[in-house]
């Protein structure tokens, strides 16, 4: 962020652009369990890119610079339904978020977040995806052949609000991330019996 407001202002020495060189202590509190499943580093780091691009004014594309911190967070740094682009590029600088539809598309949605264990994954998000790009040949066929497909499909529900339509995607989805981690090797297991009682209830 501070290479971004420093090459915006051009190396001007006014008041303002010495701030750039100012200490920052930095200080972050969730209100929902940390590193179990519910996206804190990506919360973490939108608001950290946020916060400090309010500070130093700047109003540039900062999706990627909040990827660096967290893939997800890319997605965070938007409302409403956002697709996170994959790029083509090596060093990732193309990997953007997108706001597909702002949060107007589609007022009557509600997402419930029911926390059903604050403790922490067994597996991290970040260690846990190198072992299954290593290992998981369903990953390799989810990346080129499946999701392609339902994001196309998604897109289509969202712009058509088919609650239906997106819910079984949705669901879906979540259950073939789950099959990847059971081709894993070693296995990941995310799910625990409350939460396989709760798919079972939702069917």
């Amino acid at each position: 962020v501070r290479r971004l407001a420093r090459k915006r202002r051009g190396g001007s020495e006014d008041t303002a652009a010495l701030s750039l060189s100012y200490k920052i202590h930095i200080a972050s509190e969730n209100n929902f369990p940390t590193a179990a499943g519910l996206a804190s580093s990506a919360a973490g780091y939108a608001c950290l890119v946020s916060a400090l691009a309010r500070l130093y004014g700047l109003e540039e594309e900062l999706s990627e610079v909040a990827r660096r911190g967290s893939g997800s967070a890319c997605r965070s740094m938007f409302g409403g339904f956002v697709q996170w682009q994959r790029g083509e590029r090596p060093d990732g600088s193309d990997s953007l978020a997108l706001q597909v539809a702002p949060e107007t598309h589609w007022p009557e949605l509600r997402v419930l977040v029911l926390v059903v264990s604050g403790e922490k994954k067994p597996v991290g998000s970040t260690a846990g995806m190198q072992t299954s790009v290593e290992t998981s040949p369903l990953l390799k066929h989810r990346a080129e052949v499946v999701v392609p497909e339902r994001l196309a499909q998604m897109m289509q529900h969202i712009q058509e609000r088919d609650f239906e339509g997106f819910g079984q995607l949705a669901m879906r989805d979540s259950n073939q991330f789950h099959a990847t981690c059971l081709d894993t090797f070693p296995p990941i297991f995310y799910l625990t019996d409350l939460s396989r009682h709760i798919i079972a209830l939702a069917h």
